[in-house]
């Protein structure tokens, strides 16, 4: 496909990214820590660390990893933690002692840590001890040789630190017992570091850098496997795409998302760190009384999200009170970001929400808009340098612009393959090298995406295609909408049929009022035949509203029908 997407970018963003400025991400984080030593690099709790601070912590665990433990090169490190200090001090003495990070979910059942460590063969985990109890169910089972356990208040300073572990410990009773022999404390495994010399380790592009895993809704999940080059080219990319509105040394972003997302990992850890930024880590971003409570006493610049988070926020009395005339990016991604949140803030905020589009298995940024739009554009946005896109039919053949296909691409961002599965690697990439994403898509003569749906989230209604995200966003305009899913469901007559589950902002909507309202902006086929009143929506941990859990509940005898 021609680049005719390039015609549309604007002033200052390049064809094409220098790949070439950093070896490796510890060569970007030190070049950063020599640039910002004195600024403020992370904030969680109250508790400020600065790149200088960072260098040192981060330096000790590396000398822990090599010198103490005595891991080779590519050896793998598990972090099971959530938003906390104690994160990028592990994850860049990783990176930068040569080792391979495997990010965890902290909220994994026993099982699935369990696949994810025995896959990727990690040989350690640093854990917050509020999930040591997990852990300490499947390590019998594993080849893991040093588990390091830290608790909340880690990194915050006496007494805060004190007070805080009490707190989580014995106040809120948030860290169930747990017993893991010959685990080291966090703070026990920097003094180790103490006794040993930083030797940072050569690691070039080539290199891997994480093993994010992905895929788990839809099967057994598998590990991206993503190198130093993957990662520096996105935060180029990326980079080259949100300079122009943002100033080196001076912003500041909120991190809601979890950092162990790659989402978050890329777009709010790395790129600020390039931008000597100041990283406000917000814990736990559900609890939204607390997290706006916070806003209100940042002067923030950046705030990045999915569009659940978003619309979570907006519905707080008190989210508008806040004083955003410092806000310049809002970036939303992970999930389509539907109009009527996307006005929603631009009404309260008086900041478009600027959509992206990303992928695990890309590092994740494929598509940004533009950051100086006007308004909400219902697109994904335009591939981004170094980037190329096709649209492709279910035969692999390339279809004109304006048509629909499967979403493919290509560039120095796409993983090298999933680990350990060379099979299931071949099903996603292409002979000629471009990476099947899976989602249908169109493209308009500007060069701007638009997503369609995911391939096998379509619904299929007497032969016509059905996308999810056109009914949701239909019934998400509905003011007594707070959230929406649409799925399929067996029908007698139709084959498919569409089915609503809906969270109401409004107690008194009801399944009549809400099926007018879909009438008036779809198709009869298109117009959902059931809906189901929930008080909450399944969702993954970043948010993402999780369509393939409501299939098993769903069951259109004991559905609503419309009147």
């Amino acid at each position: 496909m021609d680049k005719i997407w390039l015609k549309s970018y604007p002033p200052g963003i390049p064809a094409e990214v220098d790949l070439h400025e950093f070896q490796s991400i510890g060569d970007l984080f030190e070049r950063s820590v020599d640039r910002f030593r004195d600024k403020v690099a992370f904030e969680n709790l109250g508790r400020q660390l600065t790149y200088g601070e960072l260098d040192r912590l981060s330096a000790r665990f590396a000398a822990y990893l090599r010198g103490a433990l005595g891991l080779p090169k590519g050896a793998r490190v598990a972090l099971m933690m959530p938003n906390m200090l104690q994160y990028p001090a592990a994850l860049f003495g990783a990176l930068r002692a040569g080792c391979v990070v495997v990010n965890c979910n902290p909220l994994y059942t026993p099982r699935e840590l369990e696949h994810q460590l025995r896959d990727s063969g990690a040989t350690v985990v640093v854990i917050l001890e509020n999930f040591a109890r997990t852990l300490q169910e499947v390590l019998p089972r594993l080849q893991v040789s040093q588990v390091v356990v830290t608790a909340m208040g880690d990194l915050l300073g006496f007494p805060k630190g004190a007070l805080v572990n009490f707190v989580v410990r014995r106040v809120k009773k948030m860290v169930p017992d747990w017993s893991l022999p010959g685990a080291v404390g966090f703070r026990e495994a920097l003094a180790q570091g103490d006794a040993h010399p930083f030797m940072p380790e050569a690691v070039g592009h080539s290199d891997l850098a994480f093993l994010q895993y992905t895929g788990g809704t839809t099967g057994v999940a598998k590990g991206a496997m993503l190198t130093h080059g993957n990662i520096i080219a996105n935060l180029q990319q990326a980079h080259a795409w949100i300079r122009a509105c943002l100033d080196e040394g001076r912003e500041t972003v909120v991190t809601a998302l979890p950092l162990y997302h790659i989402f978050s990992l890329t777009a709010n850890c790395l790129i600020f760190l390039k931008l000597g930024a100041r990283n406000l880590l917000i814990t736990n971003a559900r609890d939204i009384p607390a997290f706006v409570k916070e806003l209100s006493r940042t002067r923030f610049t950046a705030i990045t999200g999915v569009n659940t988070l978003f619309n979570a926020l907006l519905a707080h009395p008190d989210f508008a009170k806040i004083d955003f005339s410092a806000l310049r990016l809002s970036l939303g991604g992970g999930m389509a970001v539907q109009q009527a949140v996307a006005e929603r803030w631009r009404a309260v905020t008086g900041r478009v929400l600027v959509e992206a589009y990303g992928l695990t298995e890309t590092s994740p940024a494929v598509c940004i808009n533009p950051t100086d739009l006007e308004s909400f554009n219902h697109a994904i946005g335009l591939p981004i340098s170094s980037t190329e896109v096709s649209i492709r039919d279910d035969a692999g053949v390339e279809v004109p612009v304006g048509g629909v296909g499967e979403l493919c691409v290509r560039g120095p961002q796409v993983m090298i393959g999933y680990w350990g599965r060379p099979e299931e690697t071949a099903k996603v990439m292409t002979a000629d090298g471009f990476l099947r994403t899976g989602d249908i898509a169109m493209m308009d003569a500007k060069g701007f995406v638009r997503l369609v749906d995911r391939k096998k989230d379509m619904i299929l209604v007497s032969g016509f295609n059905v996308y999810p995200n056109e009914v949701e966003e239909v019934a998400a305009s509905h003011p007594g909408v707070m959230e929406v899913a649409a799925i399929g469901v067996p029908d007698e007559h139709s084959g498919e049929a569409v089915k609503l589950f809906v969270v109401r902002k409004d107690p008194g909507l009801t399944v009549e009022a809400l099926l007018a309202h879909c009438r008036t902006g779809l198709t009869a086929y298109k117009v959902p035949k059931f809906v189901e009143f929930r008080d909450e929506l399944p969702k993954t941990n970043v948010g993402k509203i999780l369509r393939r859990a409501l299939r098993p509940t769903a069951n259109s005898m004991d559905a609503k029908p419309p009147a």
